[in-house]
């Protein structure tokens, strides 16, 4: 194997390749360790979340100075009962913007595996669908378990999503699944060991945590290797991509009908959420290990791109 420098072209999957701190070795040997793990170590929400205990009285569904309306003028006026209550649907409006993007993911997993590899890399697709379809149903019995009916995407989202499926699988492929992976990922590390949060919740997050890290690795990974084995045009479009793709993501998180939950009209709403200091805090504390990632193997270069970045406030403040 031989090591070689970030940026070079004509990289072969078998060779190893640093980014940042993380070394992406041979495709097969990643595949047949993330195989390992996931045939070691896996959860079934149906038994390993109590569906039948009741919720818990006074706990929370979101860390109060994540729920997105947090250090506003609107968010003062609120009570404690209807902070609570937003962060109910907000957690609501994520879970089910998650489903959607598990379809998503999954669907490109079905291509990686559809192209007629037996390769382990190959297999390993199929087995993270099926964790992917495990993951939807138990944020589909959380969301059922809230009391709440989903938030389904509008018309011209969905529409954007289903384009999305068709789009040739590279870089950017592999970098949303990142976006939509390590976003969560990153949310739910910090809230899974709050106390003040519901348990169903907490158990859910720590489920998903555990498997999704296998998941991380493997779009890591293979990202680089997308991006190192094709060529500067090609390069140049998956980074663009990638970032129309961030745009859309972040504001689609929370549905902006969840602020008619405390009697807040949903333009009002959304608009203070997304104009506020707290918006900017957030979106950068779930995404600053991605990005800097991207930024390592090459994902953010370009003026274009680097434009596209800095306008969903995500980007650490150094990186811009």
């Amino acid at each position: 194997m031989s090591r070689v420098k970030v940026g070079r072209p004509n990289f072969s999957t078998e060779d190893e390749v640093t980014v940042g701190a993380r070394t992406v070795g041979p495709r097969d040997r990643t595949a047949r360790r993330l195989l390992k793990s996931t045939a070691n170590k896996f959860y079934d929400a149906e038994v390993d979340i109590d569906w039948d205990a009741p919720l818990a009285d006074g706990k929370k569904w979101m860390p109060e100075h994540r729920v997105s309306l947090y250090g506003t003028k609107l968010w003062g006026r609120l009570t404690e009962e209807q902070k609570v209550e937003l962060g109910r649907h907000e957690i609501v409006s994520i879970l089910s913007f998650g489903i959607y993007a598990e379809g998503f993911l999954s669907t490109n997993l079905l291509r990686v595996f559809g192209r007629g590899s037996m390769s382990d890399h190959s297999m390993y697709s199929i087995a993270e669908i099926g964790e992917e379809s495990r993951h939807s149903i138990m944020f589909g019995k959380l969301i059922e378990k809230a009391g709440i009916e989903p938030y389904l995407l509008p018309k011209g989202s969905l529409l954007f999503v289903k384009l999305g499926q068709f789009l040739p699988i590279g870089p950017a492929t592999f970098g949303a699944t990142l976006l939509i992976e390590e976003v969560l990922d990153r949310a739910q590390r910090e809230a899974q060991n709050d106390v003040e949060i519901q348990p169903h919740l907490r158990q859910m997050m720590r489920i998903h945590v555990i498997e999704e890290s296998r998941h991380i690795t493997y779009a890591r990974e293979e990202m680089v290797r997308r991006m190192r084995s094709t060529n500067r045009v090609n390069r140049a479009l998956h980074r663009l991509i990638l970032a129309v793709i961030a745009n859309f993501t972040y504001p689609v998180l929370v549905n902006p009908k969840v602020y008619r939950s405390v009697g807040i009209n949903p333009i009002r709403g959304i608009v203070t959420a997304m104009s506020s200091g707290s918006y900017k805090t957030n979106m950068q504390f779930a995404s600053e290990p991605m990005i800097r990632f991207f930024a390592d193997a090459g994902m953010c270069d370009g003026f274009v791109t680097k434009r596209l970045w800095r306008m969903t406030r995500a980007m650490p403040d150094d990186l811009v």
